[in-house]
Parts: C-alpha cells; structure tokens; sequence
C-alpha cells in the first residue's frame, strides 16, 4: 500500500515538474523581445531561443591575426626552469619559407610580429631574425616589429645593421639578484645577466629602439622589491608575468622541465603587484589572462592552443592558409583586448626622448 501511495506521489510530482517547464519556456519566450535573458535551468529542459543575429554573426566571423608571436626557434642557451617552450625541435624553416609565411599572415590582418624563441639571437649568429626584421619592416611594411631575447648573444653590430626596422626590444630579467638568476637558469658562463642588460639599454637609446622588459614572477623572486632598478631603467613596458604551468612542455611526463618548483599563487602574484603598483609601465598577467590571449605560432608555422593547459597545433598555415589555420588557435581575441594586447606599439608614434 505505501508502495502504491509513493508511486501516486512521484507521479504527481513529475506532472508538477513538466507543468513549470512549459509556463518557464513560455515566460522565457515572452520576454525574449524586451531582450532579457532569465538565468533559469531546470533538468530535461533547454532553452531553443535563437541567439540575436549580431552574436551569431559575431561568433561565425574569422579571427584576424592583429598580433602574431612566432616563436621560429626552440633552441636557446639558456635553462630557465620554468620555460613554457622548450627545446623539443631544433627545426627552423627556411628563410624564404618563414617569409612566405609572414607575408600571409600580413594579408590576413597581422599587424604586429613579435619574433621569439627560444633564443632569437643564436640562429646564424642573429642574421636570421635580422632578415626577418627587415623584411617585415621594410616590404611588409607592418606598423609593428619586436623581438624577446634574454639578451646574452646580441652585439652591437646587430643595431647598427638592423636596428632601424625594430621598433621594441623585449630582454627577459627575472631578478636583479644574480644569485637569484643563477637559481632561474637565466645565465651562462661568467656574464652578469643585469650588466648586459643596462648595456641594451644603453644601444636601445643609441639606435632608437624602444626597451621594454619582461619578469616571469615565480617563487625565487616573488618577495624582490624591484621598483628602484625598474624605474633607473625606464622602458617603454615592464611585462609581468605569472609564472605558468603547460604539460608538454614544464610540467608531466613528456615535459623537459619540471616548473611545478616555481609556480606561485594568485595571492602572492597579487602581493608581488601591489607592491610595485606606482610604476606606470608596469603590465601584470595572470595565468589566467595569459593563457589563451596569444597568437602563438610554432617553428612549423602552426597556430598553438593552450585551452586544455598544453600546446596542441594547428595544421600550418604554409599548408592550409591563415583562415583555416588559426580556427584551431584557441584565441580568445576578447581576452587579448582586456590584457591591453594592441597599445601604441610602433615607435614612430610612442615620441620617445632617445
């Protein structure tokens, strides 16, 4: 009997159920014309209300490649621990192939390249990446130019050939701390990682290139107080970064580092912000700004993405073209924009006083 009893009541139940579900689908229809949106959702029910056409539009319209980071290279003489894009390869395409691939990125839209590795500087002694440079600045005529380099291999010569093409030069300086540097990997042999870099500086003045810096903020140097020696080196930008996990590449089995050492937390990325917020050229990335806010194009010319928190490439776009490739990036071009990805990024417009 109490079997019988409780059937009754479960079916009752359900017909109360379905009965909400159509007076809620009704409702929701009702007022899809004043443009509400109700943040309802009841089991076995789903909402078939057409998207506006605008979003759909939005949605369907092919991504444009604005800002591109084509990191040619994996090798680097370098051994940062933390390196989210190692030395697995040592492919590097063909000069006149890289430039093919370039002048089809510029036809889709490109309008800034930033040449990484890597290191840049140790293919063909930085001629490559000066080839690049040029031709990117000179045929390609893209607004902007730049490269990141940790700084170790570039000389003089290289300003005075190729300098007037780049507009930024990006050196990685993780720590004034030496001692610090030698924990990171950031050295080789005897050379003072932050002597060189206040000599870059100096040639970025010298050959009018704008200096900007790049700290990856893991747990070695998260507690530096770094604002005096920032701000002595006045660049353009000091790009903040939270130090980041990829499997594949710093973390897991097939990974050739272990960067789980250095991984830090939000808060204490926060701290490490807060106490240097009075420098104006300062520009934070969390993981989670950073991850998916990246046009990243590997040493084959494939578009990287990093939404499942590893690098799965596209197909090339030397192979497929530009529109079916960077389908596949993961780029989240609403993210780039939040971040501040596109800011004045060309040196004929910053007006600085070389």
């Amino acid at each position: 009997m109490q079997l019988v009893l409780l059937a009754r009541l479960l079916s009752v139940g359900r017909a109360v159920l379905a009965a909400l579900r159509g007076r809620l689908g009704a409702l929701c229809w009702s007022l899809a014309p004043l443009s509400l949106s109700l943040p309802l959702s009841l089991p076995g029910w789903r909402d078939s209300a057409p998207r506006p056409q605008r979003e759909q539009e939005r949605d369907d319209a092919p991504l444009t490649p604005t800002s591109v980071n084509y990191h040619f290279t994996r090798q680097c003489n370098y051994k940062c621990g933390f390196c989210f894009h190692t030395a697995k390869t040592s492919f590097v395409l063909p000069l006149e192939e890289a430039k093919r691939g370039l002048a089809m990125l510029k036809e889709g839209g490109m309008e800034k390249i930033n040449f990484s590795g890597g290191e840049p500087f140790l293919q063909d002694r930085g001629e490559f990446v000066g080839k690049l440079v040029q031709f990117c600045k000179q045929e390609l005529e893209l607004p902007s130019v730049s490269i990141v380099s940790n700084g170790s291999l570039i000389r003089k010569q290289w300003f005075e050939k190729y300098g007037e093409y780049l507009d930024i030069l990006a050196i990685s300086c993780d720590s004034f701390d030496e001692d610090v540097n030698v924990l990171i990997g950031r050295r080789q042999g005897k050379k003072n990682h932050v002597e060189n870099l206040h000599k870059l500086r100096q040639w970025c003045r010298e050959y009018a290139v704008a200096f900007k810096i790049n700290s990856v903020i893991n747990r070695f140097n998260v507690e530096e107080d770094m604002n005096e020696q920032i701000k002595a080196l006045n660049p353009v930008r000091w790009k903040v970064f939270q130090c980041l996990l990829i499997e594949g590449e710093n973390s897991g089995e097939d990974a050739l580092r272990e960067a789980e050492k250095f991984v830090i937390s939000d808060e204490d990325f926060d701290r490490f912000l807060d106490r240097h917020k009075d420098i104006s050229c300062l520009v934070p990335e969390s993981n989670q700004k950073m991850r998916d806010s990246y046009l990243i194009l590997d040493e084959y010319m494939r578009f990287l993405n990093c939404r499942n928190g590893r690098k799965e490439p596209s197909k090339s776009i030397l192979d497929v073209g530009v529109e079916a490739a960077i389908k596949f990036s993961g780029f989240d071009e609403k993210m780039f924009l939040k971040r501040g990805g596109k800011y004045v990024w060309s040196k004929a417009d910053m007006k600085l006083d070389w």
